[in-house]
């Protein structure tokens, strides 16, 4: 009897330690993602690299100092949401180029963007965001 429930709890236990590996949920706390998210909103996030990036991807990334103040907390990190604007070797946009002063994004480096431009620092103030600082790509809102 004992036999049974201890595979299930270690089972269970294996489940829980890749999951976390994998899988992390973010809480938002601002308003440059809105109206996608709003403050309070949770997210699902797969921690990714950045080579799996799309153009249009909503993803986390370890806030750097021109990103501040700091929209959400891990640990002692903090971290921002954004949207992919532009990868490597992709065309910056119109409204970065000013901040960048280049017209193709350059290798391990991202163009990110606030959907709220009224109210985001992002790429159009702060410049480049490094690609090795991706937590990973939201995957879905879990609500609030």
């Amino acid at each position: 009897m004992i036999r049974p429930f201890l595979a299930t709890a270690v089972l269970s236990g294996a489940i829980l330690c890749w999951m976390r590996a994998r899988y992390v949920v973010v809480t938002v706390d601002g308003t440059s993602m809105q109206p996608a998210y709003r403050p309070g909103d949770r997210l699902l996030v797969r921690r990714t690299s950045a080579d799996r990036l799309r153009q249009g991807d909503v993803v986390v990334v370890t806030a750097s100092p021109a990103t501040s103040p700091p929209y959400g907390a891990v640990g002692d990190r903090r971290w921002v949401v954004k949207r992919i604007a532009a990868l490597p070797g992709e065309e910056v946009p119109s409204e970065v180029v000013r901040s960048v002063r280049q017209q193709t994004v350059p290798p391990g480096q991202l163009i990110l963007l606030g959907d709220n431009s009224a109210n985001s620092i992002d790429s159009r103030t702060a410049g480049y965001y490094a690609g090795d600082r991706v937590l990973g790509v939201v995957l879905r809102q879990l609500g609030r």
